[in-house]
């Protein structure tokens, strides 16, 4: 399959975060100033996912108005409709971008009228998911689930955590996602990208219906298993885990492994600007690299559809395009 090929199929990404992923354009619009790529972007040579992080300072200060955020996610859109994305759940961290002048609420809506406008201008269809940070409180995270509760259904598809995994093990977070079992919602979780296998496996026990990278798991047959029987879907991002150093330079992605397995693994950009990315350039990656052959693009197509946090009428619709 070559790339014109990868780019007319109708893709999904559902693991992309807003912050990470605005254009060069947008910022240097929304800012005022100009950027030159190194200072958005990481190399292969970048050392670690503390030093990854570091370039989302830039995307969070454009992020500081009811204006910005709603624009800021529109761009996503147009990016990823450029490519053939065909569905795309953008998660953000509404606590990042509340202040004195903007509540909770308001940032949750801002990304809802940017996906709703997106939607209309470029023929792509999308839902928010709402992350809790390892480094916030729980009882404020608590607080922010129960907002987003309100626009369930209605541009809010779903939870995730993210942050710092690897100094907050997943065992802090029991009652945060007990209570968002309670709220009836769906989530994700980032667990072992930085983090231990044992992340996964508390994820999973506390009902994640898809993990966040998920690679520490690549070599525990037992956990596999696991991921397997109960059908959790896997956010596979390879390019940012060769940047932040979850897969080591010369060692093999395990994406095609989890296929091979019977696995809901799927291909996601994470990042499109930090990672300087696209789902397409994510399959190329692989594919330049004997990763990943055309039958593994199909079926993690597929599975992305079926993991999706989509309506039916949206999965029939992406299957009856991909059949």
């Amino acid at each position: 399959m070559n790339k014109e090929d990868i780019i007319k199929l109708p893709k999904l990404d559902l693991h992309c975060h807003l912050d990470g992923s605005l254009s060069k354009t947008f910022l240097e619009n929304a800012l005022g100033r100009t950027f030159t790529v190194e200072e958005l972007s990481v190399s292969m040579d970048c050392n670690s996912l503390v030093e990854y992080l570091e370039k989302f300072d830039i995307p969070l200060e454009a992020m500081s108005t009811i204006e910005n955020i709603k624009a800021a996610t529109v761009d996503v859109m147009k990016s990823a409709s450029a490519e053939g994305v065909r569905y795309i759940e953008i998660r953000f961290a509404p606590l990042l971008s509340v202040s004195d002048s903007m509540k909770t609420g308001d940032v949750i809506e801002a990304v809802i009228a940017g996906i709703n406008e997106g939607s209309k201008l470029f023929n792509i269809h999308g839902n928010a998911i709402c992350c809790a940070m390892t480094h916030h409180d729980i009882e404020e995270s608590k607080a922010m689930f129960k907002v987003a509760r309100e626009y369930y259904g209605f541009g809010v598809a779903g939870l995730d955590l993210a942050g710092d995994e690897a100094n907050h093990p997943i065992g802090e977070f029991k009652d945060l996602f007990k209570y968002a079992t309670d709220l009836g919602m769906n989530f994700t979780i980032h667990a072992g990208e930085a983090g231990p296998k044992s992340n996964i496996e508390g994820a999973i026990e506390y009902g994640a219906k898809r993990i966040g990278h998920g690679i520490a798991m690549r070599n525990d047959e037992r956990l596999l298993k696991l991921a397997k029987d109960r059908q959790i879907g896997i956010e596979m991002c390879p390019i940012s885990n060769y940047q932040t150093k979850a897969v080591g330079k010369n060692e093999t992605y395990p994406y095609a492994d989890y296929i091979k397995r019977g696995i809901l693994a799927t291909v996601n950009t994470d990042n499109r600007l930090v990672s300087n990315t696209s789902i397409t350039n994510e399959i190329l990656f692989l594919q330049e690299r004997n990763m990943i052959s055309d039958s593994d693009i199909i079926q993690g197509i597929r599975n992305a559809i079926e993991v999706s946090f989509a309506s039916d009428n949206i999965k029939d619709m992406l299957l009856k395009e991909l059949n």
